[in-house]
């Protein structure tokens, strides 16, 4: 994906002309562009962009609307999400969907280069910016949707306990304690790496006092 072809939407006609100004002046390869939701979806639909930057919040489909029919569909578009929301529902419901970009209108024009390049070698791209906004939020959401024993479980990984060693503390198997170890990961939406749920616990340790 040397110069991906890209499609925009956007339903405030200045951000859209600047954004496209912007893509057009650095040499992208803007492909088509839509004002509202429903021609997003039809132009991903016709021209198969290899990226879609989408305004979260359009007439007639919103920008996860898209993202969710693109899946559904199977469509190989990456959506890339710009908005003034900070919301962390819907910062988790972008990552739920495998959105590739969420950036924050405010800073699109200084983001969108560094979020397009790792977009187009198939690494998301989450804006710092919103992650400083909402992260606190979204880890104490997902913090309180634990289950008493899958918090005791997080504070022993924190501690550097294996599996094993967590099963003997609590008396309970080794396979609860694998399947207390999903259940968290998938509760704090980490990657399914060894290590996640450990580099979780090790940032989040004030929680456990």
């Amino acid at each position: 994906m040397i110069n991906p072809s890209i499609v925009t939407a956007d339903d405030h006609p200045l951000l859209l002309k600047g954004l496209n100004d912007l893509l057009v002046e650095k040499g992208y390869n803007l492909i088509g562009s839509g004002v509202d939701g429903r021609e997003a979806y039809n132009l991903i639909v016709q021209k198969k962009p290899d990226i879609a930057i989408l305004d979260i919040q359009m007439p007639f489909m919103s920008g996860l609307e898209i993202a969710k029919q693109c899946s559904t569909k199977q469509l190989n578009t990456r959506i890339v999400l710009i908005t003034l929301h900070k919301e962390p529902e819907l910062y988790q419901k972008a990552k739920e969907l495998h959105i590739f970009g969420y950036i924050l209108k405010e800073f699109a024009l200084e983001e969108i280069e560094t979020c397009i390049q790792n977009v187009k070698e198939g690494k998301p791209f989450f804006s710092a910016k919103i992650k400083e906004s909402i992260g606190e939020q979204v880890n104490d959401a997902a913090w309180i949707s634990l289950t008493p024993s899958e918090k005791k479980i997080i504070n022993l990984i924190s501690q550097g306990k294996t599996n094993k060693e967590i099963a003997s503390d609590l008396f309970i198997s080794y396979r609860t304690v694998e399947k207390h170890r999903s259940n968290i990961i998938s509760k704090l939406n980490l990657e399914s790496k060894t290590n996640s749920l450990l580099i979780w616990a090790k940032e989040n340790q004030d929680k456990f006092m």
